[in-house]
């Protein structure tokens, strides 16, 4: 084959005229496309995520069959390609540890193909961050379009969104839901393709792609599987032709006003904490550092706006009934960066509309659904490097409390002893648990959300203070502290805690502390033991407990990835700051 330049170019290669461009052309001619068809430009590339392996992302080859419509109409070249898919509930030891490859995968596949522009089809949890961050750093012009949320089902009569599962699970574990409900729940659990139905992670990115500028107004909450989406398709394959034409790269559009937007945005719809682990990480490949002193103010200044679950009483339909991302900037006017650009390069402040009220899910910020802090940045010494609580979804009389710790190493031993009849535990105590960061993990699982012991279940007992070096599902609630920095398993304090210390948390004052003496946890890491080192790469000829096969990516997510308060990518990844 013919290489007269091995460098990494746009779409100019398919109206390049030497043997490079001939040979281009020819083999896209050997598809059927005509001679015409093969020299359009801007070329568009189309990164999608479907596979069978994930369902939230079923409807996606659908949509890009709209989206090359679009491209078509608007006179540019529409070329779809596959990239890694990652399913949250089909993905071990989670999806959040191939998250960096599907970046990297997305990164490779942009700069190295001969396209002007991309549009990211995405959905479940991991893949719409996973390919902003790819898209970030590949530089390109590029839009996003989330797969949408899957049809609300039914239970006992009533609507079910996915949140509802958590309690019934509880159910399960006390008897009170019988082997025949429990089979019955799995036939109408979902009743459709298409991400979680609530502001889960695959909605909370969606409408954080949307606020950063990084897909068209108003496509974050619309059907899967509706009229609508596919519409809002072929006009995203219309605007990235019109963004590839004018050159607008994606750092460009992502500044620092719009991701203070973003945070901003999941703040007021009372998003996933997950948002905040990816927004750091896309931050990071535009050579930007989300403070988390600056993340507090935003969330202090902001109030809960949408009454939507799981924070709020109504469905995602209510609030795109009230008019969606578009209707939400609106009210957040006065305290967003109206000149940062939204999705069809103009200004939020060209964009932003009023809400239509039909539902009355949107409230105002002089009449909020709920008060501001909706997001809780804690520091202490048992989190030097930060932690984080959805203080929207937590209970008030939990926010101050000073407990005694119950700890567990790792999801087996949390498995194997939460249930026990002789666990000593009370409604006053501290979950721990410990062993489940990017590290230790790996790739920091969601079970953050730690059930409550059975024994306490059967006395009325629904929430207590949780507390881990994991992630939870944004579908959760309760008084969950999250994404505890740095990790046990990077020499951390978390791994210093024993069952029996007090552990004190205070979101007024934004603290999280092991209340024992510096000498005593001097002492005790100076003993060893578990916990006090976690699993290291070696040459593949050592066992290590979280990283069996130190070889190939996991070798490279055990020497690279960061903590959480890094957005746990990788390193190498990271632009220079």
């Amino acid at each position: 084959m013919s290489q007269e330049s091995t460098h990494r170019i746009g779409g100019e290669l398919m109206s390049e005229e030497g043997p490079d461009g001939l040979i281009t052309r020819a083999f896209l001619r050997g598809t059927g496309l005509s001679a015409l068809t093969v020299r359009q430009r801007p070329v568009i590339g189309i990164a999608n995520t479907w596979s069978e392996l994930n369902p939230c992302n079923a409807g996606l080859r659908e949509l890009a069959r709209h989206v090359k419509r679009g491209i078509t109409a608007a006179g540019g070249l529409a070329l779809e390609f596959p990239t890694i898919s990652l399913a949250e509930a089909f993905t071990r030891p989670s999806s959040m540890y191939l998250r960096n490859l599907l970046a990297m995968d997305t990164e490779e596949m942009i700069t190295a193909s001969p396209i002007d522009g991309v549009v990211l089809l995405g959905g479940c949890d991991k893949t719409l961050p996973a390919q902003l961050m790819g898209a970030a750093s590949a530089g390109k012009p590029a839009l996003a379009l989330a797969a949408g949320p899957r049809p609300l089902s039914t239970w006992e009569g009533r609507p079910m969104a996915v949140e509802n599962l958590w309690p019934l699970i509880d159910q399960r574990r006390t008897g009170h839901l019988s082997d025949s409900d429990w089979s019955r729940l799995e036939g109408c659990l979902s009743g459709g393709v298409g991400t979680c139905n609530v502001m889960g992670t695959a909605v909370t990115m969606a409408v954080v792609a949307e606020v950063l500028g990084m897909a068209l107004p108003g496509t974050a909450l619309l059907p899967a599987d509706s009229a609508q989406r596919a519409a809002a398709a072929e006009h995203t394959g219309r605007a990235i032709v019109a963004r590839a034409r004018a050159h607008i790269t994606p750092a460009a559009v992502m500044t620092p006003g719009a991701f203070d937007n973003a945070f901003r945005a999941v703040c007021a719809v009372g998003g996933s904490t997950n948002a905040v682990i990816h927004l750091q990480a896309i931050a990071g490949r535009l050579g930007l550092c989300l403070d988390p002193a600056r993340l507090q103010k935003l969330s202090d200044s902001t109030p809960l706006l949408a009454d939507v679950k799981p924070s709020g009483r109504r469905f995602l339909h209510d609030f795109e009934a009230d008019g969606g991302v578009p209707a939400l900037m609106g009210r957040l006017r006065e305290i967003a960066d109206m000149t940062a650009m939204s999705g069809d390069d103009r200004s939020w402040d060209e964009t932003a509309t009023d809400p239509a009220a039909i539902a009355g899910c949107l409230s105002t910020l002089t009449h909020p659904v709920g008060q501001a802090r909706s997001l809780v940045m804690l520091r202490g010494s048992l989190a030097p490097d930060g932690a984080l609580l959805k203080q929207s979804a937590a209970d008030p009389g939990l926010c101050r409390h000073v407990g005694r710790a119950v700890v567990f190493d790792g999801v087996d031993d949390l498995r194997a002893r939460i249930d026990h009849p002789d666990l000593e535990v009370d409604a006053t105590s501290v979950l721990v648990l410990r062993g489940t960061g990017p590290i230790g993990g790996p790739g920091m699982p969601e079970v953050g959300h730690l059930p409550i012991p059975r024994k306490l279940l059967e006395q009325g007992v629904t929430d207590m203070v949780r507390i881990s070096d994991a992630r939870m599902s944004g579908t959760a609630t309760g008084t969950v502290v999250l994404h505890v920095a740095p990790e046990a398993a990077a020499g951390g304090p978390l791994a210093l805690v024993r069952d029996g210390d007090f552990i004190e948390l205070d979101t007024a004052r934004n603290t999280l502390d092991l209340l024992v003496d510096s000498a005593e946890l001097e002492r005790r890491s100076l003993e060893g033991g578990p916990n006090q080192q976690g699993p290291q790469p070696n040459d593949g000829t050592e066992p290590s407990s979280a990283f069996p096969r130190a070889r190939g990516y996991a070798r490279l997510f055990a020497e690279h990835v960061t903590q959480a308060d890094r957005g746990c990518d990788f390193d190498f990844l990271q632009a220079v700051r």
